[in-house]
């Protein structure tokens, strides 16, 4: 099993595109998202091809920085994407109860930013991707001003049985081996954490 350090993590706006449609593949619920339903409200996800939502991620890409996110590889092979902005950035986040209830700061705070998502491809999973995509996210939002870094992650331990897709929030675990602690808990399986960046 590849240790971190055998997974790099670059910023998504200095690798090829091709790279991330890799990583997004053509199945499952990555290739149906692109990681753009916390940006969209009902009315404007409703309708959306997996051609639309791709070509939303590829001009969110190009109109950076900051990047809306890194990805990982284990030598040249892209393995996985972790979503992490400014949390203003993402306006179905904001009127979450989940997040309105937990957050502990003002929503249209950018230097408060958040980590919504993980995609780790078939086949690499159990390796340590998630880890390095974390630590990878954290750097990024550091290089670019962010005070604070927040995440939504699931704990398993409360959520017996979760299923990998509905691990795409990461899970608690992979959070807390990070230096992030638990700030709320606003349901039972689904705390908020936040790694403080800045004092």
């Amino acid at each position: 099993m590849p240790v971190l350090s055998e997974v790099q993590v670059r910023p998504v706006d200095t690798v090829p595109w091709d790279d991330v449609r890799t990583v997004f593949a053509n199945r499952g619920d990555p290739a149906g998202c692109w990681c753009q339903f916390f940006k969209l409200s009902n009315a404007e996800w409703n309708g959306l091809q997996r051609e639309d939502l791709s070509r939303m991620l590829c001009d969110q890409i190009a109109a950076s920085p900051p990047a809306p996110g890194v990805l990982a590889y284990l030598g040249d092979e892209p393995v996985g994407w972790c979503a992490v902005e400014p949390r203003p950035n993402y306006s179905r986040l904001q009127r979450m109860p989940l997040v309105t209830a937990g957050g502990l700061h003002d929503l249209d705070d950018a230097s408060v930013w958040a980590v919504t998502c993980f995609v780790v491809r078939v086949g690499f999973r159990k390796r340590g991707v998630s880890g390095a995509l974390l630590t990878g996210a954290v750097e990024h939002a550091r290089a670019n001003g962010a005070r604070i870094v927040e995440g939504y992650p699931v704990d398993v331990a409360a959520r017996p049985g979760v299923s990998s897709a509905d691990l795409y929030h990461g899970s608690l675990s992979v959070f807390e081996n990070a230096g992030f602690t638990v700030v709320a808990r606003p349901k039972p399986d689904r705390p908020v954490v936040q790694l403080r960046l800045i004092e």
